[in-house]
């Protein structure tokens, strides 16, 4: 079971993770199915080397697993769960207003 200072921690690995809009886009393209690296550069229009670095902080953070099929490797989510937290996700979205700015310590907007 976890704490509620673990359960804060994970929580905020994955709002890192999903920061960045190419992370988002490999753990929605994921949610859809298991892919190679080839396959998800390509169909997301990003280098192999980004997307490496992409995929590399998804595992650390514990969000993909990356499966070995043969002399390929494949990515999946690490949990079915998290395909249905990114349902949600996408769901809560819409009650989210469009213009609203979450400001950080410099000023500027974070979100």
């Amino acid at each position: 079971m976890l704490t509620i200072a673990s359960e804060v921690e994970v929580l905020a690995r994955f709002g890192r993770a999903l920061a960045d809009p190419i992370r988002c886009r490999i753990l929605l393209a994921l949610r859809e199915a298991p892919a190679h690296p080839a396959d998800l550069a390509e169909s997301l229009g990003i280098s192999r080397t980004r997307l490496s670095n992409h995929l590399a902080c998804l595992r650390d953070c514990g969000l993909v697993v990356a499966v070995p099929v043969g002399r390929r490797t494949r990515y999946e989510l690490a949990d079915p769960r998290l395909g249905h937290a990114l349902d949600d996700l996408r769901s809560a979205v819409v009650a989210v207003a469009a213009d609203a700015t979450c400001p950080d310590a410099a000023g500027k907007g974070c979100c």
